[in-house]
């Protein structure tokens, strides 16, 4: 079910009429049949994963609780991280390590092979497990308190707004949340329909148009030129950024009308001045994840420098394998963790070039400057993200710049019309002015906001961008694949 389909639209509004008439003790109940409900409009047999991950991570946080010695907490911390992490290699991992060592095999004329499993991979298993993973580690630090109500910790595993997709939640800030009393309030829908209007323009006029090209391109990039593939990349650029907020506003829109707060997983990316920076504005959950549960217990940045650098490699090479099981992810994980570490290694020099250059002395443009370059580099880096092969991402990236007999008209390979491709960049630009405006310190924005004409006036263009130029072809959101 997905939320830009009509299934879903009757779906949401009955289980928010139905929720606020309910008695606040029967809530749970509705919010997880809803949810279970929800998963299983994929496969529902996989309905079964989640509630064993959601079993064991519940029972496994009162054994730790309980328990008086550290040895048998760390046992049932080890049987919750064994089993969950175990799920999730079965069903994610088996195959591309089975096909990495039969590749290893036939390269050197080895006999022998692994099989190849035939499973699908359960939407939405890594959010859901790493939501469990948190809980679990959480309860052994002591930095919260195990959940009890079973049905409760159930709801808070499954919550369907953010069940598939994130925002992976810590345990800490939703869990109390439905606890709580809630009551339909004015603020809470007027916010949440604005976050969910947004998030389905994002998706269905821009992410879901420009895909046509990308998909055009990447399906077969040899046949294409290097202002194409350019382009095509720039596409995927803005179709991923817009599909994975564009569904992270939709989460956090909806939860919001029910009354519970999600985090903020994105905050304006493409406008970073560094790679670091980038990191703490995209994919916020999971990058914060990885700080507290990997990157710190690794020692973080208090350790020798060759040390902190293999920190950082290792724990962008694990987020790359996170996103993916494949070895393109991979690379895309260990490119970043390069430009983190060069960027480490260069700063003093870096900075002494713009002292140079008195850029000091234009912190407008500086700052420009910075924006560009960080964003060519993570466009580097969706290369690999998006190519099905680290051989397809070569030869992307070295053709590149091959601009030799580009013409107006070669656009026309991306297969899509000229006023669908006009839309599309009408749509970015007014995306990157959004975010523009979105930044700190930037007031335009509350300006329109609280002038009630500007404001029903940007709800009329959203609503009627959708509806006459929106792609409603269920194309699915990109990060469910994850």
């Amino acid at each position: 079910m997905l939320f830009n389909s009509f299934h879903f639209l009757f779906f949401f509004i009955a289980v928010v009429i139905v929720f606020f008439s309910l008695s606040h003790r029967f809530r749970w109940i509705l919010l997880l049949g809803s949810s279970y409900y929800f998963y299983m409009c994929w496969k529902a047999e996989y309905v079964i994963l989640i509630m064993t991950s959601t079993l064991i991570a519940y029972y496994t946080g009162i054994l730790i609780d309980r328990s008086k010695t550290s040895f048998w907490k760390k046992v049932y911390l080890c049987i919750s991280l064994f089993v969950n992490l175990g799920i999730l290699f079965a069903f994610k991992y088996a195959n591309f390590i089975g096909d990495s060592v039969n590749s290893a095999l036939n390269h050197f004329n080895l006999l022998g092979s692994i099989p190849h499993l035939k499973v699908m991979l359960p939407v939405g298993i890594s959010f859901y497990t790493f939501q469990t993973l948190s809980y679990t580690i959480d309860v052994y630090r002591k930095r919260t308190e195990p959940e009890k109500h079973i049905g409760i910790f159930a709801v808070y595993v499954s919550f369907f707004p953010q069940l598939v997709a994130g925002p992976i939640e810590r345990s800490s800030r939703l869990l109390p949340q439905f606890r709580e009393r809630k009551k339909i309030e004015y603020e809470n829908v007027k916010q949440g329909l604005e976050l969910v209007m947004w998030g389905l323009f994002k998706k269905v006029v821009i992410a879901d148009l420009v895909s046509i090209s990308v998909n055009n391109v990447y399906a077969e990039p040899q046949n294409f030129s290097g202002a194409i593939l350019l382009i095509a990349t720039f596409f995927f650029s803005i179709q991923i950024y817009c599909d994975f907020s564009g569904y992270s506003d939709m989460a956090i829109g909806i939860a919001k009308i029910f009354g519970y707060d999600l985090m903020t997983n994105f905050r304006q990316p493409y406008l970073s001045k560094t790679v670091s920076e980038f990191w703490e504005r995209w994919h916020i959950s999971l990058s914060t994840w990885f700080r507290d549960y990997l990157y710190i217990p690794l020692g973080g940045n208090r350790v020798p420098k060759h040390r902190w650098y293999m920190n950082i490699f290792i724990v962008f090479a694990v987020s790359g394998l996170w996103h993916g099981a494949n070895w393109t992810f991979v690379v895309w994980g260990l490119l970043h963790g390069f430009y983190l570490v060069f960027a480490a290694v260069t700063k003093s020099c870096r900075e002494q070039i713009c002292r140079v250059l008195l850029l000091h002395k234009v912190p407008k443009l500086h700052s420009f400057c910075k924006v560009v370059t960080v964003f060519m580099f993570v466009l580097v880096g969706w290369v690999f993200f998006r190519a099905q092969t680290i051989k397809e991402a070569v030869y992307i990236l070295a053709n590149f710049f091959d601009f030799g007999g580009f013409r107006i008209g070669d656009l026309r390979a991306f297969g899509i019309p000229k006023f669908e491709m006009l839309i599309s960049f009408v749509s970015i630009t007014i995306l990157f002015c959004v975010d523009y405006l979105s930044s700190e310190g930037i007031r335009l924005k509350r300006y329109i906001w609280e002038k009630p004409v500007l404001r029903y006036a940007c709800y009329s263009m959203c609503f009627y961008g959708i509806v006459f130029f929106g792609v409603f072809d269920k194309v699915e959101f990109i990060y469910f694949q994850f």
